[in-house]
């Protein structure tokens, strides 16, 4: 029998690795001094947003501490009131590339408005570890839907905010009158932005992402497709220093999203 490598043996000798506690067990276990969520002959203590299996036998999972023993359906409502961000995500799923999951799970992470899956309806969720429950996805046959739909969408939006503006400046009100112009303004640029590397591309380091957008990525290997490519408003890449010549889909598309939390999001 082989000896086992040293720094193996060295490593499986130690006492490492201890690792913290991954959430919270039984309601009953982590606050005894406090009464169920759920009980519903205690109206003063009752949330309907608490699920009765998890506070039963605890909860484990990849959310917030504030959303623990929480409904799925509550945490994504939530999620709704609090206010996504309004960049979208749309992901071509010609390959059922597993990079998928990893994708939506970004996008839940960075709050994206919306995740859109283009072409066949089954999609690899393995990496998403559940996270696409607490988002809003949309299934598109072909690029071509998606970017029409997306052009509907913001059309849509312009005439609303349009009519809001109209609507304020009647009444005198220039505060809400210069609030629904700013949005209208906002949704004139909206871009659908694809992120590939090929040329003519702009480097993503000194691109400035416009508040509303259409982040397009593709399948590990090929990237996007011509059509894609062909739609898209901007095309737009992540600088390589080393050397290969691209990084792994879920990581280009993690570090995209977070280009566009750098320069937009609110941070607490």
């Amino acid at each position: 029998m082989r000896e086992p490598n040293p720094i193996t043996k060295a490593a499986l000798a130690s006492d490492e690795p201890a690792f913290r506690e991954v959430g919270v067990g039984p309601w009953a276990e982590t606050h005894p001094d406090r009464p169920r969520p759920d009980d519903f002959g205690d109206p003063a203590n009752f949330d309907a947003r608490y699920d009765r299996a998890l506070l039963d036998s605890g909860d484990r999972r990849n959310v917030l501490d504030k959303y623990r023993y929480w409904k799925v359906s509550a945490i994504k409502a939530d999620l709704d009131r609090q206010g996504r961000h309004p960049f979208e995500v749309a992901i071509e799923n010609w390959t059922h590339d597993f990079n998928i999951g990893s994708m939506v799970r970004t996008a839940n992470a960075f709050a994206a408005a919306r995740v859109h899956i283009v072409g066949p309806h089954k999609w690899n969720r393995k990496g998403a570890l559940m996270t696409e429950l607490y988002q809003h996805i949309a299934h598109h046959p072909t690029v071509a839907d998606l970017v029409a739909d997306w052009h509907r969408r913001i059309a849509a939006g312009i005439a609303e905010a349009e009519d809001a503006a109209a609507a304020a400046a009647r009444r005198n009100d220039f505060a809400a009158t210069a609030r629904h112009q700013a949005e209208v303004d906002e949704l004139r640029e909206a871009k659908v932005i694809a992120m590939d590397i090929l040329p003519g591309a702009v480097p993503m380091e000194t691109y400035r992402f416009p508040r509303r957008c259409l982040l397009l990525f593709g399948a590990e290997g090929p990237g996007l497709s011509e059509k894609a490519l062909e739609l898209a408003d901007d095309v737009v890449y992540i600088s390589q220093f080393g050397s290969v010549r691209s990084i792994n889909a879920g990581a280009a598309a993690a570090v995209s999203m977070h280009a566009w939390i750098a320069q937009h999001a609110e941070i607490a």
